[in-house]
């Protein structure tokens, strides 16, 4: 038996943790002995894990990568909180000076860089060490393997990082898995040496189960409301586009039109979204209803799924919503294709507000075709389980 190490920020609810989980559910624990290391030992998905795969131990300086600075002073971490301010001093210098709309993912690359020499290895060596989320600064430098493996989840092409010092990490890695064709073909954009080194797994899902946990009953006004409803599910940042989605509405009940938008999610974006439907007298149309464990309920109350996002790698709760035979919308951005067949198993509309009402109104107004995407998701087998196999292959 092969020893393997899975290593992740935490289980906070969100679109990555839930295919964290459905991996670890359907993982040959007959060959593998997993060990799972959460920097952070919070969030709701906590309570999913399975016992099959064993939770180290918490270690208090990784997990200040999900704390406040100032929690971070108060812990007497005084170094890592001291990388953290540098980080952010650089970053937003950074920002302003290329003009970046996002300069997190580059200050969380620093933040990784400069708390380095102040992390602890760890003791326990594997066979296999498996970082699965962006920065992998961790898996790279603190974790001795015969192999190590790093996933991406998102658009590289689109985010603002020192290309320099990221490819110093991931030499580190013997492979890297990118979640969809066009996640990987985005990647090597950016990245075009490393391309021996990746390879396409899919994010596992289940069906079974979604379709069973949509099952469970909810008490929210979403159920009750008799109007058009649209869905969507995402974290509350500007990657997901839900400022978007809010003056995409506003925009169609200019047009006369009386639908009800619902998103199930949390994020640094809220109080911002808040005001943003506010200023668009929206309070009675457009409505956050923040974390929730289980979002399916709520996708399968919907008449159509919506993602307003500005890039993804692939987003899990649009196969999510597909899985639920739910018609559904996504934005043109650049891993799209990957996502929807337009047309037969959802539509690709332009990724603006205009291109988001616009294909809105398409498809309230033609319930001949909601009603075909809808009968081509639930006629489309997405068991992909097998695809666990790719990874096994590596050991």
């Amino acid at each position: 038996m092969k020893d393997m190490l899975i290593a992740s920020f935490d289980m906070e609810v969100g679109g990555v943790e839930r295919s964290l989980i459905s991996m670890l559910d359907h993982f040959d624990y007959t060959n593998y002995k997993v060990d799972l290391m959460l920097y952070k030992h919070q969030g709701e998905f906590m309570q999913l894990l399975t016992d099959r795969a064993t939770l180290l131990r918490e270690i208090p300086a990784y997990a200040t990568f999900r704390k406040s600075i100032k929690q971070v002073f108060m812990d007497k971490q005084i170094p890592l909180g001291l990388s953290r301010i540098v980080s952010r001093i650089h970053a937003d210098v950074r920002g302003k000076l290329k003009g970046t709309s996002e300069p997190g993912y580059y200050q969380m690359q620093l933040m990784w860089e400069y708390a380095l020499p102040f992390l602890p290895e760890l003791e326990k060596k594997y066979d296999v060490a498996v970082s699965y989320l962006w920065p992998h600064y961790f898996v790279a430098e603190k974790v001795e393997a015969k192999t190590k493996i790093a996933w991406i989840h998102t658009d590289y092409a689109t985010v603002d990082t020192d290309v320099e010092l990221d490819m110093k990490m991931w030499e580190k890695f013997d492979h890297i898995i990118a979640v969809s064709e066009a996640c990987a073909a985005s990647f090597l954009q950016k990245y075009p040496e490393l391309e021996q080194r990746v390879t396409v797994i899919e994010n596992i899902t289940s069906p079974h189960l979604i379709r069973k946990l949509a099952d469970e009953r909810v008490e929210s006004p979403m159920m009750d409301d008799q109007r058009f409803k649209l869905i969507t599910v995402a974290r509350l940042s500007h990657a997901k586009g839900i400022d978007q989605a809010v003056k995409a509405l506003r925009q169609l009940k200019d047009r006369d039109y009386n639908f009800a938008w619902y998103v199930v999610g949390y994020g640094g974006d809220e109080t911002m979204l808040h005001q943003l439907i506010a200023e668009n007298e929206l309070e009675d149309n457009f409505f956050l209803l923040g974390k929730k464990i289980n979002p399916y309920p709520f996708i399968k109350a919907a008449d159509l799924y919506v993602q307003p996002s500005r890039y993804e790698g692939k987003a899990v709760t649009v196969g999510e919503a597909q899985i639920l035979g739910k018609p559904v919308l996504i934005t043109n951005y650049t891993t799209a294709p990957s996502q929807v067949q337009d047309g037969f198993d959802g539509c690709i509309c332009e990724l603006s507000v205009e291109g988001i009402a616009d294909g809105v109104e398409m498809l309230y107004n033609d319930p001949d075709q909601r009603q075909q995407l809808a009968a081509n998701c639930i006629e489309t087998d997405y068991e992909n389980t097998g695809e666990l196999k790719k990874l096994y292959a590596f050991v």
